[in-house]
């Protein structure tokens, strides 16, 4: 594996927040709370403790990278998805690549029929932990019984001194199709749009960065809705391409994951964090780098076919300065 980021100086005026879909990141044990029953050594897929060490060295190196050609560090937070457990997140930090950074995550176990939940990462050294709460989105099937996906984590602390609040989403697929499952993408947008609105009522300077894997692209009515109505701005609007995104299906590039920031940060200031840029972070290692496919996301499997790649998704960071 290249080193592509070595001698770059330190920004202390900046700090990355960054958000990754793992891709199904279980551990190999069975857990009867998870539905894990395909990543166990013993299952189609065999998903040995020798592929489970790869995947987290793997992924430890490029979370440790995300934002480091622009910061010359490390992310301040990072959002993730498609976490089984608390175990896992705790083995990801004990990695080389993230045993030194001093990280700590907040975490809840959802009722997710996938047993799969979101999580933050946070270094300790710049961000302190005030409160954390996780919201649930209740949601129903055609026969009336319930549907179960991530919830909605919501984390507010200090970064570097300054108040701000971080809601981690991993939305409804669209694996039964994209207008079927609309509604609910649609449910846990409304559900953001009221801890927003929660968060302003308390204070109307109230800065919050919206961060996610949401299934959905810039212009889809769910992300539009945040937009339109709560006063946040997504910088990703003007990222995606036809050629770009964070995640490819049937030769199509979408961009799913996405950083949104409460229009308070494109204030200039002296003295509080300003939005700098964002970015899909679609450094060459995460590639394929030939084949049919070249150029999309180096994947863990495809299907039940082990590929021993990092993600089916490319990180995506926003960095703030001061």
């Amino acid at each position: 594996m290249t080193e592509p980021f070595e001698d770059i100086p330190v920004r202390k005026d900046m700090q990355t927040i960054a958000f990754y879909n793992l891709e199904n990141l279980f551990d190999v044990k069975n857990n009867r709370y998870s539905h894990d029953t395909d990543f166990l050594p013993t299952s189609v897929k065999k998903w040995t403790p020798k592929r489970y060490d790869n995947k987290l060295r793997k992924l430890s190196y490029a979370i440790s990278n995300i934002g480091r050609r622009e910061t010359g560090k490390h992310p301040a937070l990072v959002g993730l998805a498609e976490v089984e457990n608390a175990k896992v997140i705790e083995e990801l930090l004990a990695t080389k690549h993230l045993e030194d950074y001093h990280y700590g995550y907040v975490h809840f176990d959802s009722l997710d029929e996938r047993g799969i939940d979101v999580a933050l990462l946070y270094d300790k050294n710049v961000f302190e932990v005030l409160s954390a709460e996780p919201f649930a989105i209740e949601l129903t099937r055609d026969d009336g019984s319930a549907d179960y996906t991530r919830d909605i984590l919501l984390v507010s602390g200090l970064l570097d001194g300054e108040e701000v609040h971080i809601i981690v989403n991993h939305w409804s697929s669209r694996r039964e199709g994209q207008k079927e499952t609309q509604p609910k993408r649609m449910a846990s947008s409304h559900k953001v749009g009221e801890i927003i609105s929660n968060l302003k009522s308390n204070n109307d300077t109230a800065r919050i960065i919206v961060i996610g894997d949401f299934n959905d692209d810039p212009h889809s009515e769910s992300i539009k809705n945040l937009v339109d109505n709560f006063d946040v701005y997504n910088p990703f609007e003007t990222i995606r391409s036809y050629n770009r995104g964070s995640v490819k299906h049937k030769r199509q590039w979408f961009l799913f994951d996405q950083i949104l920031i409460s229009t308070n940060f494109l204030k200039n200031s002296k003295h509080a964090f300003e939005f700098y840029r964002a970015n899909i972070f679609d450094e060459a290692f995460l590639k394929l780098f030939k084949g049919p496919f070249k150029g999309a996301p180096y994947r863990t499997y495809v299907g039940k076919k082990y590929k021993g790649g990092y993600s089916d998704h490319f990180p995506v960071y926003a960095i703030l300065k001061k």
